[in-house]
């Protein structure tokens, strides 16, 4: 804060408390006063709206709670309070922020160092909002989920008649399903000595993992669909 904002704050602090009234009694009391004040808050916004920051409602809210503590209720607000009532927003601050590319040239390692803590002292003054760069990784994009929900897949379908020599069953699976007929993968196989679960191919005694489903399940995949 500047003397001009200091100067705001005092007077309104004055409202509050007839002590304060009587240290900003004279000129020479005032300037002495916001001076001092000036010197151990500048590094404290008036506001900062992205920390949620105002220096009046901080004010208010010292005697508010003074008024509890019988303690406390006789001592005129000091530049340390303030310090305190600040220390946690500037906190919460730093903890959003992620340091972004600086626009020097690396090479410059001392420019570079600079700009980049020349931001981070931005925010932590509430000059500037936190670049919260972390937001970037808490999910999928609205627009690029619209998009895969459109097509489908994640996989183009060019790609997947190129892979189908390769994923039979996959390919068997999606041609059902293209051509109206239900998944037999839908369902768990009902072959007594098959019973494959649900979403896995069906079982051969002799060769294994067979190709294409037993008939019985893709009756019952059917039967279920309708």
């Amino acid at each position: 804060m500047d003397a001009r904002q200091i100067a705001a704050l005092l007077s309104y602090a004055a409202t509050l408390d007839s002590r304060v009234r009587r240290i900003m009694a004279t000129d020479e009391q005032a300037a002495a006063t916001i001076r001092t004040w000036a010197q151990a808050l500048a590094d404290v916004p008036a506001m900062a709206e992205a920390a949620g920051w105002d220096a009046g409602r901080a004010v208010r809210r010292y005697y508010e709670q003074a008024n509890g503590d019988r303690s406390a209720q006789f001592r005129p607000i000091e530049p340390a309070d303030l310090l305190a009532a600040w220390a946690p927003h500037r906190a919460e601050l730093m903890n959003r922020h992620t340091d972004p590319l600086p626009a020097t040239d690396p090479d410059d390692v001392a420019q570079w160092r600079a700009e980049l803590l020349g931001t981070r002292a931005a925010v932590a003054t509430g000059q500037t909002a936190p670049s919260t760069h972390r937001e970037l990784t808490s999910g999928i994009h609205p627009a690029i989920a619209a998009r895969l929900a459109s097509i489908g897949s994640y996989i183009p379908a060019d790609t997947r008649q190129q892979l189908a020599p390769y994923r039979p069953m996959r390919a068997a699976r999606e041609a059902a399903v293209a051509a109206g007929h239900p998944d037999p993968l839908s369902v768990p196989c009902p072959c007594q000595w098959c019973r494959a679960p649900e979403g896995e191919p069906c079982r051969s005694r002799r060769l294994g993992r067979r190709t294409t489903p037993h008939p019985t399940r893709a009756d019952l995949a059917a039967a279920e669909a309708a």
